[in-house]
């Protein structure tokens, strides 16, 4: 077992890592929509927010000797419902003909009053 971390995704807030590889899976953690450079968190828009949190789990699959189109699975918590279809939107920009599976999870709150948060599970092809 493998821990991944990059400077170039938000530092963990707590306790765990960005990622762990075990027999060449990544399981990243929930990614939130902040600017991992500044440490500025992006509570804008639902598709700016959607793209960094996209962006930060690219670069910690980056970091992990992967790529987005070795993506598996994703699980994106979302604030309200209502908000899916810009999300899908941003999303399929994002991953382009690639299409994990994945799943969508509307809750009520997300830390630091977020309206996205996103976990993914990738492969390592070697």
């Amino acid at each position: 077992m493998e821990k991944i971390f990059t400077s170039k995704a938000p530092k963990p807030a707590g306790h765990y890592s960005q990622a762990i590889v075990h027999d060449n899976v990544i399981y990243i953690s929930g990614q939130l929509p902040i600017d991992p450079i500044t440490g500025e968190k992006r509570l804008s828009s639902i598709e700016e927010e959607t793209e960094q949190a996209l962006k930060n789990l690219a670069e910690i699959i980056k970091a992990a000797g992967s790529s987005i189109d070795n993506v598996i699975k994703t699980t994106i918590y979302i604030s309200d419902i209502q908000l899916w279809d810009r999300v899908n939107s941003a999303y399929s920009q994002f991953f382009g003909e690639h299409r994990p599976a994945r799943a969508v999870v509307p809750t009520k709150d997300l830390h630091y009053g977020f309206h996205i948060e996103i976990e993914a599970i990738a492969s390592i092809i070697k």
